[in-house]
């Protein structure tokens, strides 16, 4: 064999060792990088709230009536003691045939009984007049010993019986004059309409404000006490959000809220009010049973910028439970359990480095970095499984 083909067969068989090699040899891990920065970091938590008024005044008939038609709409502004509604008196029942002639018949009778009265009464009238008389003529006897005084004492009790005889007679006349009015009144208002002004009874507005709702539109009969309309101002808000409990102990009255995605532009800023003391029990949209305290929260930017707003309105609550301007922060996705403790991929040189690192606060997107990480280390989030101390590893 000549010395060029044995120069060409060792080139040959040099090259497929090399490729054997480059084949074999494990290759760099596709990995994302970013890098650990300082910065400002919040922690948020965030929930679903609605908006609320704060003072909602339930508008109900003082009197059970008749409720003549309410013709505000909600929405329209009204002004404190400002005339609602109007109740009257319940409209009387209207008689049939046979009812309207027991009427008549009930009328005919009273005035009859009134005559009957009036009769006894003229004739214990007179009878009270000769027993007066006669016991003044009695009297007079008595004096010149004429008459005894036992006649004289019997004198004395005819015309005190007779004169309560008289005065009952009276009584019993207007007894029958009034049943008479009584009979004569129900004839008269049978059917009829209550359209006396005097009669009507005014709902009034306790607050100046907005009316939100009204349950009552059209006219007919109310009892007392049942609700009608609701009114409160709206230029007084609050915003009410249900948090997991676990959360809630992170939250107390005084820190910072934003309200965000409420249909406005930007952010509106706020403040927690109070966290409520009791939790309820709440299903949530996976089943899932969880424990949740309302937490109240006051919106304090211009009422200029949210005049849109109104109760019961949609917001997103962003709770700030925690702030830091300058702190050392790294993705929260770089950070992951490490026997005890928690751990991080550092890139050194193309190939990942597993340092233990000590972290403080966490939020959504960052974790914060208090040992094993220093500003400027690029860091890999969402490590592979495949990734392991000393790994070779590339970017896309």
């Amino acid at each position: 064999m000549s010395r060029n083909k044995l120069l060409l067969l060792g080139l040959l068989t040099a090259a497929i060792i090399a490729l054997l090699v480059i084949g074999f040899a494990p290759q760099p891990v596709l990995v994302d990088q970013a890098r650990v920065v300082r910065g400002a970091m919040e922690v948020i938590i965030e929930e679903e709230g609605r908006t609320r008024v704060r003072d909602r005044y339930q508008v109900s008939a003082p009197v059970g009536g008749y409720l003549r038609r309410i013709v505000i709409e909600p929405g329209d502004p009204v002004t404190e003691d400002q005339v609602l509604a109007l109740v009257a008196p319940l409209r009387p029942e209207a008689l049939d045939p046979r009812r309207r002639a027991q009427a008549q018949a009930a009328v005919a009778a009273a005035r009859a009984s009134l005559r009957s009265a009036e009769n006894r009464t003229r004739a214990l009238a007179a009878e009270s007049t000769f027993a007066q008389s006669e016991l003044e003529r009695m009297r007079l006897l008595a004096v010149d010993g004429n008459v005894s005084r036992a006649e004289l004492q019997r004198a004395e009790t005819l015309a005190r019986s007779a004169a309560e005889g008289f005065e009952e007679a009276e009584e019993r006349v207007e007894v029958a004059r009034q049943e008479l009015n009584a009979a004569q009144t129900q004839l008269a208002y049978a059917g009829a309409d209550a359209d006396d002004v005097d009669s009507l009874v005014s709902v009034r507005s306790p607050v100046n404000g907005r009316v939100l709702r009204r349950h009552r539109e059209s006219e007919g009969v109310v009892a007392g006490g049942e609700l009608l309309l609701e009114v409160a101002d709206t230029d007084v808000l609050e915003v009410e959000t249900d948090v997991l409990s676990a959360d809630a102990v992170r939250i107390a009255a005084g820190q910072p809220v934003r309200f965000a995605r409420w249909g406005g532009p930007g952010e509106l800023e706020g403040v927690v009010l109070r966290v409520e003391p009791a939790g309820f029990t709440k299903i949530s949209a996976l089943g899932v049973e969880e424990q949740r305290v309302w937490v109240i929260s006051e919106i304090t930017a211009p009422r200029e910028d949210w005049r849109s707003l109104g109760d019961g309105f949609r917001v997103e609550s962003r709770f700030v439970v925690w702030s830091e301007d300058d702190t050392l922060v790294a993705p929260v996705s770089a950070v992951f359990r490490e026997a005890d403790g928690w751990a991080a991929f550092r890139i050194e040189n193309g190939r990942a480095r597993l340092v233990a690192v000590e972290i403080g606060e966490r939020s959504a997107l960052r974790v914060q970095v208090l040992d094993g990480l220093a500003a400027g280390d690029v860091v890999i989030p969402h490590p592979p499984e495949q990734l392991t101390d000393g790994s070779r590893v590339r970017s896309p």
